[in-house]
């Protein structure tokens, strides 16, 4: 097949997702062209069946904003009819899949287009009254809709009233990256043999409650010598900064920035601190666990269909950093259910949530929408 992806291609889960997703593609021979404004940042090492191609809206001074969408409408439909794509994946329904509406109209009913929603999409902006119905014609008008859990589907649903069928279909990890590695060696650069690591990876946007991870950690340390990696920027950074500083924490908390390869970072922690106040699926849950890291984080959104509350991590309702506090003292504090949940968490993980699994259900949706399955 000729597949054409589209995703935002900077930091985030569904940029991830959709360019780990063209990998996969392109190493089961399938041909694939990334239709981005920029260089997807996992795109990584050249592959003979992997294109890309860049988006650049038109600057014209008559335009107040730059038209980007049109831009990128325009290029799907260039990229498919030089290139005689069978198909347009995007991931997010804005603007994603309105463009590519827009090309299917400019090269022909026979490009099909598949529209994976990975929830900001439908959590944040379908709040949005003037959105709501043009994200509502976006999923109508795709081929075929994805979403990355039952959770999301759930609210797509009961959000927009839709009622054409939507995929569920998991969010994956590449086990080949992410396993238990030994970083013994550089966990003693990071931290004393007695203490423990925290991390927490994201975005750092309210929504993350990157605060919550400070108050938790504070919580911990005082009950247990440890240590707080934050890795990513964004708008919740400057916050979460001072706050460690109020907490007298400077000397156990370290901020990383921004990390594109985050397997071996994964493998020095104890534990990931992911308090969300929402989730759609929770990505780097996944990678924690199958790098046999446990999760403590918020029993919201698709999270709970991640991390298993009481096997592979364990779940609170939304701001409560105190029962947060304690379920990490105790898995920090007990060698064996610690092990216990790693060990849970390596085995869920290769056994529903591996790329090769989830590839076979993209592949087997883009053949129906083909006619071809």
């Amino acid at each position: 097949m000729k597949i054409g992806i589209t995703c935002y291609p900077t930091h985030g889960g569904s940029g991830v997702i959709a360019t780990e997703l063209g990998k996969w593609m392109a190493e089961r021979g399938h041909q694939v062209h990334f239709i981005t404004y920029d260089m997807p940042f996992r795109l990584g090492r050249f592959d003979r069946n992997i294109s890309y191609h860049g988006v650049e809206a038109n600057q014209y001074a008559v335009f107040k904003y730059p038209p980007y969408d049109l831009a990128l409408a325009s290029r799907m439909a260039q990229v498919a009819k030089v290139h005689r794509l069978d198909l347009l994946h995007v991931h997010y329904a804005v603007p994603h899949a309105i463009c590519a509406y827009l090309a299917k109209q400019m090269v022909g009913s026979d490009l099909k287009v598949v529209t994976t929603l990975h929830g900001t999409d439908i959590t944040v902006l379908g709040e949005d009254s003037s959105l709501r119905d043009i994200i509502c014609f976006g999923i109508r008008e795709s081929d075929a809709v994805t979403a990355v859990s039952k959770d999301l589907v759930k609210q797509t649903r009961e959000l927009f009233r839709i009622e054409r069928p939507i995929d569920l279909v998991y969010n994956f990890v590449d086990c080949r990256v992410y396993y238990p590695r030994e970083v013994s060696g550089w966990r003693r650069e990071i931290a004393r043999p007695d203490e423990k690591i925290l991390l927490h990876i994201s975005n750092f946007r309210p929504v993350k409650r990157a605060l919550d991870v400070i108050r938790i950690f504070h919580r911990v340390r005082r009950q247990i010598p440890a240590r707080l990696l934050m890795v990513g920027e964004g708008p919740e950074w400057s916050r979460a900064m001072q706050l460690v500083q109020e907490l007298h924490l400077g000397s156990d908390v370290t901020f990383l920035g921004k990390q594109d390869e985050v397997a071996q970072l994964i493998s020095l922690a104890d534990l990931l601190l992911l308090p969300s106040e929402k989730e759609s699926f929770g990505l780097v849950a996944l990678e924690a666990m199958a790098c046999g890291v446990p999760t403590v984080g918020s029993d919201t959104g698709g999270l709970p269909e991640v991390v298993i509350h009481g096997q592979t991590g364990f779940l609170a309702e939304v701001g409560d950093v105190e029962t947060m506090a304690r379920y990490a003292i105790r898995l920090l504090t007990d060698p064996a259910l610690h092990r216990t949940f790693s060990e849970n968490g390596i085995v869920r993980a290769q056994e529903f949530f591996c790329a090769d699994r989830v590839a076979e259900q993209y592949e087997a949706i883009y053949r129906r929408v083909l006619g071809e399955g």
